[in-house]
């Protein structure tokens, strides 16, 4: 029987990624009412996934699976970390500052982090995993894909930055991708029970 999982997103670009992470599980996902908001307090990207699986799932009654994702650069003590996608108001505007931060910096390196979670109707957390994508901030952005720090996050194994990668193999060695690893072969069993 296929279960139903409530992104804690109202992206449905989100939505349609996860769902190809998912492809061999038998659920149905479906995106957060849009007037339901979750303020992101946490101070890590699993405390934000949590707390997003969690008040998704209460509000709804439904299991609800949420992301918390984003960069972190060694050279400036993490940041932006969880403020990645408010670090500036656009993805240019980001990327151009975060390279402006970056300017003198020996150490370039950093790492896409990503943190799920997936939260029953009562809104307890059962299953929490964090993925990460070691690579090095590129002194200007290469490739025309992706979206946000794609274009400046390069991956020395590959020779590439994200932006300049497949779709495809994005998906495999992404942050994201480890995290769905992680998660997959106890999702089947947990949606189960």
């Amino acid at each position: 029987m296929t279960k139903l999982l409530v992104v804690a997103t109202g992206n449905p670009g989100k939505l349609n990624e996860m769902q190809a992470y998912l492809g061999g599980i038998d659920v149905k996902l479906q995106l957060k009412p849009d007037n339901l908001e979750v303020e992101e307090t946490g101070k890590t990207f699993l405390e934000n996934a949590c707390l997003k699986a969690s008040e998704v799932a209460k509000a709804t009654g439904e299991w609800a699976i949420a992301d918390d994702s984003g960069l972190a650069v060694d050279a400036l003590g993490g940041m932006p970390g969880v403020y990645s996608a408010r670090y500036a108001s656009t993805d240019s505007d980001r990327i151009s500052k975060l390279l402006k931060e970056l300017e003198t910096a020996a150490d370039r390196s950093a790492q896409f982090i990503c943190a799920i979670a997936i939260s029953r109707p009562d809104g307890s957390i059962v299953q929490q995993v964090q993925g990460i994508c070691p690579g090095v901030i590129a002194q200007t952005p290469q490739g025309q894909g992706g979206f946000g720090y794609d274009p400046i996050f390069y991956v020395p194994e590959q020779q590439m930055t994200f932006a300049e990668m497949s779709p495809e193999l994005k998906r495999k060695i992404s942050h994201r991708g480890k995290a769905f690893d992680l998660l997959l072969p106890q999702l089947s069993a947990l949606l189960k029970g």
